[in-house]
């Protein structure tokens, strides 16, 4: 298992294109009490292609513990429209609330090459876990 494997447990490859994942629980925003759990997400977007590529929107589907399912469209990512060249990589950091201690998050980013090609990258399915759930789940 490669380093970066390690560090971005959750990875996806589409067209040159790598989307790697690490969710980390926000326990410092959460608020179980209040049925309130965060997680912070740092993405990493390599360029393995011979193009630049801009990325021009993201897709997101997010499942909560008990089935609700939504979904988040929008342009670019943090508000930037990031042009990644080749061998080169965007990295960004992001968060998502849920009203239950775990779920999931996937979904793909629309990119656009130097040539105008356009295509979706896959954001791998990536766990949103708490320490709530682990007890939960014992």
């Amino acid at each position: 298992m490669s380093l970066m494997d390690q560090l971005f447990p959750f990875h996806a490859t589409t067209e040159g294109i790598t989307v790697r994942v690490q969710p980390h629980y926000a326990a410092d925003h959460s608020q179980p009490a209040a049925g309130a759990w965060m997680w912070r997400y740092h993405v990493r977007i390599e360029n393995h292609g011979d193009q630049p590529v801009r990325l021009l929107d993201r897709h997101w589907i997010i499942r909560d513990a008990v089935g609700r399912r939504e979904e988040v469209e929008g342009p670019g990512v943090v508000g930037e429209q990031p042009l990644i060249p080749p061998g080169g990589a965007h990295d960004y950091v992001s968060a998502c609330p849920l009203g239950t201690p775990s779920g999931t998050m996937e979904g793909s980013y629309g990119m656009e090459r130097a040539d105008g090609t356009r295509f979706r990258a896959r954001i791998p399915l990536f766990a949103l876990v708490s320490p709530d759930s682990r007890r939960a789940a014992n």
